[in-house]
């Protein structure tokens, strides 16, 4: 018997599909959630900000954002939960990337892009901190978009993120300069 945030979530993602999906945008979905793969746009964005004296706490803050994110997302919860992807519960469902080879709960790609993204809103300058919170919202969207992730999942990631930016930066600021 399926659960009423299961029927949601697939509503949610029928809707998405039948509603938002087009021609003109999936490119660009996409190349947008291929930006979160194994976290290499985030990773490369810490170690560009550790480059330079002036933004390396930052850098730093933003390499242990992503450690904290991946050890609760992929190594504890993803495992422990073990929910299945959504093209892989419902044929209704079509898939518009390559089938993912973890589990679905909760989503990776949002977890690092938040928790990137919140250590870049709170100790960059506005217009870069927005610019890398805008990216997090269309990675963690693109996740429904290509049909690999539940919206339960992608709201699971976003919270996780969250959290391990706001730890990273705990963390970083006890250090000394």
């Amino acid at each position: 018997m399926l659960t009423i945030i299961q029927q949601m979530d697939v509503a949610i993602l029928l809707w998405i599909q039948e509603n938002l999906r087009s021609d003109i945008w999936t490119g660009f979905w996409k190349a947008v959630t291929h930006l979160g793969d194994t976290g290499w746009f985030w990773i490369v964005l810490g170690l560009v900000l550790f480059l330079f004296k002036k933004t390396r706490r930052t850098g730093i803050a933003v390499m242990i954002a992503l450690m904290i994110g991946a050890l609760i997302t992929n190594l504890i919860i993803k495992n422990s939960v073990a929910r299945i992807r959504p093209y892989d519960f419902t044929d209704q469902i079509i898939l518009l990337i390559g089938k993912q080879w973890d589990y679905s709960f909760p989503s990776g790609h949002s977890c690092a892009s938040f928790a990137a993204a919140y250590v870049c809103l709170k100790r960059l300058k506005p217009v870069y901190g927005s610019a890398a919170m805008i990216l997090a919202v269309l990675i963690a969207f693109s996740r429904l978009y290509v049909g690999v992730h539940y919206p339960t999942d992608v709201i699971g990631g976003i919270i996780i993120g969250l959290f391990s930016g706001w730890a990273a930066l705990r963390l970083v600021s006890k250090s000394k300069e």
